[in-house]
């Protein structure tokens, strides 16, 4: 499968995004979608995550009451809406996808997920 994420940017602070990441098929019935981000000189970080049921969402405290995530199934796609974004959320944000996520939480560790997308650029301006 691959992912194809979209819909980075450069906004003002106070803005919002909403980035998307289309799946090219519906290979497995049960998986966990994730949002990572990397800062330039930054590890990569978890920022938000969704079980294939849309049922489950997880999120990094740092974008808790800010950022959403969602799926739409029917479209094979993952959305991050990004809302009242701050400088320090600058990165370049990837999705991926764990394809054998056992009967835990979303997991938070970027090692359990094993399809990336490319990644796509935000910046937001002070």
């Amino acid at each position: 499968v691959q992912l194809q994420a979209s819909g980075g940017g450069l906004v003002q602070a106070g803005g919002s995004l909403r980035l998307s990441c289309a799946a090219s098929a519906r290979t497995f019935s049960r998986y966990f979608m994730a949002w990572f981000r990397q800062a330039p000189g930054q590890d990569r970080e978890f920022v938000a995550g969704i079980s294939w049921s849309g049922g489950r969402t997880s999120y990094a405290d740092s974008v808790k009451g800010r950022f959403t995530v969602s799926a739409d199934n029917t479209k094979n796609t993952v959305y991050l809406q990004m809302n009242s974004l701050k400088p320090e959320d600058t990165a370049v944000y990837y999705c991926a996808l764990d394809s054998d996520p056992g009967l835990g939480p979303i997991s938070r560790r970027s090692a359990a997920y094993n399809y990336w997308g490319q990644g796509t650029l935000v910046t937001v301006s002070s």
